[in-house]
């Protein structure tokens, strides 16, 4: 049985167009809201019909989360995943330490396809 990604769209007069996702997909949302500018969806999408004939995954790398898209699954993943050890060593006498939930969320491509297509709609109808 397949189970569909719980969103939510909202139109807010102060912070624009967001997406609500569920906590487990939490970085996917972010990533619509902070990472994507809203005139390269439809370009996206185009991409995202291709990607089959690609044979090579399309990567972003946006400011804080770099996006994977294959024809299995969208990948999305926060920049501080890719610290190095050397990089949190200093921080181990303050007792600190990377915490990895809410850094990484996968979907299926049909999945993210679908979330795209009524992103694009959604703010297509907004303006």
């Amino acid at each position: 049985m397949k189970e569909n990604m719980e969103y939510q769209f909202i139109r807010d007069p102060i912070s624009g167009f967001r997406v609500k996702i569920s906590d487990e997909q939490a970085l996917i949302g972010r990533w619509f809201n902070e990472e994507l500018v809203h005139n390269e969806v439809k370009d996206l999408l185009a991409q995202c019909r291709r990607i089959k004939s690609l044979n090579t995954p399309l990567v972003r790398l946006g400011k804080e989360v770099r996006f994977k898209l294959c024809e299995q699954e969208a990948l999305f993943e926060a920049h501080s995943l890719f610290h190095n050890n050397d990089d949190l060593a200093q921080y181990q006498d303050d007792a600190l330490e990377l915490d990895e939930h809410g850094l990484m969320a996968v979907c299926g491509f049909e999945d993210f396809v679908e979330l795209l297509e009524a992103w694009n709609d959604f703010i297509g109808r907004g303006r």
